[in-house]
Order: C-alpha cells, then structure tokens, then sequence
C-alpha cells in the first residue's frame, strides 16, 4: 500500500482530468486525511475520517463523489454534504463546484438567511450536488422542492460541531429519506458520544482512519497565555494584530464582539465583527474584507469557529477565554492550518485565572500565564518569546506537545 508520505493523486485512483485540475490549482500531494480516505471512499464503502478542521476533508470526499457521478434529474441530486454552517456551506461549494465543472456536474448550496427562490430554482433545475445545512434542506424537503430518494453519497462534514451545536436531530431526520442504496462519508475531529452513536446507525462497516492519531490539536501552534488588565485589553489586542497579517479575535457574547470591533475602530485599527445576528451579506463582507487584508482583524463570536475555512490567519485571540477545552481546540484551530504555523494568545483576567487553569489541566497544556502589558517588548515577537517553564502551572506533568514553544522559522 501507498504510504501517505509517498502518496500521489493517481496512485489513490484519482482520474486524469481531476489530477491535471488540481495541479492547475497548485495542489499536487495529497494531505493525510486524503491519502488514506480517497481509496475507500472510490471503493464505495463508508468512510469515518477523524482530521482537524483545515486539514484537506473537502478534497478528500470531493474528489471520490465527483468522479463517481453522472446527470441528476431536477429536484433529484445524486450526492449530499451536511454542514453546520451556511459559511462552511459557501466554503465547500467552492471547492466542489470547481471540479464539479471539470465533469459538467453542477453543485448548489442550501441554507438560511439567504432568499429559498433562488436554491429551489437551483434544485428544479437539477444539480448533482447539493450542499445543505439541516433546516434548511429540511424546509425544501417538506416543500417537496427536494428529494433525496436518489442520492447515493451522502457526506456529513464536522460531525462533532453538528452534535454540539444541536443538529443531530435534523441530521437523523434527513438520513431517514436517503434511499437505502447509499454511501456515507463522515468527518469530524471526534467519533466518539453522539457522533458515535451517528455512525452505529448509518453506517456499515466502515473504514476507520484517524489523520492525528492521539491528538485533536495542532502540534505547529504557538500558545501564549497573558494575564492582562481589562483597561487594557483592547490596547494589547491592538498590539499583536499589527504584528500580524491576518489575526481572530474571539470574544463570549454578540454584543462584546461589537463593542471590541467598535473600539479597535477608534484606535485605528481596521477590524470588523462576525456573529450570528448579522445578516448574511453583513457577514459576507466582513469575511471577504478578512480574507482580502481590506480589514486584517475579525472579531467574533463561536460562529467563527464551527467548520469555518479562513486561510492564513497567522494569530488567534481567546480575548474571551472560552468556556470549555473543546471550545478553545475549535476556536484556535483557526490557525496552524494545512501545516502551516500560528499563534494562540488567550487574554486572562485577574478574575479569570483559575478558571483558564481548569481548562489549561483538560486541555493538557501546562503553560505559565505571564502578566503583561500592551507596551511590553514582548509583544512584538510572541511567537519567538517563550515564558519560563519553571512558571509552568502544573508541576509534575509532562507538557502537551502543543505548549513546547515550537519556533516558526
């Protein structure tokens, strides 16, 4: 067998004119996760991927369902992904349509807070590939604007954020009407509680294949935990976003994500807001300003964090820790994708302090939290400042590998 390091998109199985599009795109190897899925899924079994977000999954059953499909008949499509978020819908969809194209396949997205007319238009029409959140397809479903009694792959993206963000339900619900005669292709970052119990229903026999055996985490992220000033939060924020190209602020609650955008306004720094109250064309804007440098700061709520694809944002900013350790691998796995580097700076108040130690000893990351000020040198390089070990929280306890200080070069 091919090993993944040696991998190539023909040796996986890929055709010609789905390797020869890739390579036009500048992709040429294969990520982990699609070196060890593609051949099963191209077999036609059911496939569980365990990988990180931002570690090729698109590709990796986007490639397989493409090259296996033919013409759909209106309101019929042949294959389904199930996302959580209308933004990760848009993200997948673009990377699907592409190679879609390549074959005269079509593709369309489905979710709220964007006009039904033009998705069921879409879908009379007849697309191969639907795209879809939960509610949504559910609505076009009980409209009879969709049927899924002819799909036969079914993909279920992010399975773990689906299970906390309550989707399960409706997943179930629309697994209930795909036609008997089907693959299933799962990812997701754990396959374990709910999303375990997905699997024992809907799938047979599966092939199991974990990208980060032991760990969720990134192994490439730097993590810096400073305890600050409320006074003087927004000035640090401000501090380490003009050493970076693109950073990610995450704050607990809409209206703080608004306040802090607000006020790193005022200071002159270019920063929108992201959150669940927005409307669609709002968030749009605030995401295509991100990702074009137009506004090199986001702040946001966890909505930014649930399966959302943004390249190289070079620092992540717990400015609100989070509530949870799942909560902070989610958050900061915005960073360090695709194996590149980031950096991971959580803001800890004086109040705040033991519960960040609680989530540091779940999370396995025993890292000192260094008082510091926004005009501290230190600021400058966080990435290359590494804290004291003898500061490390926890004494008697081996580091987690994500809290080594591994240096960018």
């Amino acid at each position: 067998m091919t090993s993944t390091e040696t991998a190539t998109f023909e040796s996986l199985g890929v055709e010609d004119d789905l390797v020869t599009l890739l390579t036009s795109q500048g992709i040429e190897s294969p990520f982990p996760i699609q070196a060890l899925t593609i051949p099963d899924a191209l077999e036609g079994r059911d496939v569980c991927g365990k990988a990180k977000t931002g570690s090729g999954k698109t590709l990796a059953f986007g490639l397989p369902m493409v090259q296996q499909l033919d013409e759909a008949s209106p309101k019929k499509p042949l294959a389904l992904v199930l996302v959580p978020t209308r933004e990760l819908a848009q993200q997948v969809t673009m990377v699907l349509e592409t190679l879609a194209a390549a074959r005269g396949l079509k593709t369309t997205a489905v979710y709220g807070g964007s006009p039904m007319g033009a998705q069921i238009k879409a879908l009379r029409s007849g697309v191969e590939i639907v795209i879809a959140t939960p509610g949504r397809l559910i609505d076009l479903i009980e409209r009879k604007e969709v049927s899924l009694d002819e799909v036969r792959v079914v993909t279920i993206d992010e399975a773990d954020q689906m299970a906390d963000m309550g989707f399960l339900p409706q997943v179930r619900r629309i697994m209930s009407g795909v036609s008997t005669e089907h693959q299933t292709l799962l990812f997701s970052a754990t396959l374990d509680g709910q999303v375990g119990t997905l699997v024992s229903a809907y799938m047979e026999q599966p092939a199991r294949h974990d990208a980060e055996p032991g760990d969720e985490q990134v192994d490439t992220m730097e993590h810096r935990f400073l305890k600050v000033h409320h006074m003087d939060k927004v000035k640090m924020a401000a501090a380490i976003a003009e050493t970076s190209t693109r950073t990610l602020l995450f704050t607990r609650t809409k209206a703080e994500c608004d306040r802090v955008a607000r006020d790193l306004q005022k200071i002159g720094v270019e920063a929108r807001a992201i959150h669940g109250d927005l409307q669609q064309r709002q968030r749009d804007q605030a995401l295509a300003g991100f990702a074009s440098g137009a506004n090199p700061v986001l702040v946001a709520t966890n909505v930014a964090a649930r399966g959302l694809h943004i390249d190289d944002v070079d620092v992540v900013v717990h400015y609100d820790p989070p509530d949870d350790p799942k909560t902070y691998v989610h958050r900061s796995g915005r960073t360090a994708r695709a194996g590149e580097s980031g950096l991971v700076v959580t803001f800890v108040e004086w109040d705040q302090v033991n519960e960040v130690l609680g989530i540091q000893r779940r999370a396995g990351l025993n890292v000192p939290i260094i008082k510091m000020f926004s005009n501290d040198e230190r600021v400058a390089d966080l990435s290359s400042w590494e804290p004291d070990p003898e500061l490390a929280p926890f004494r008697g306890k081996r580091s987690h590998p994500m809290s080594r200080g591994r240096r960018r070069r």
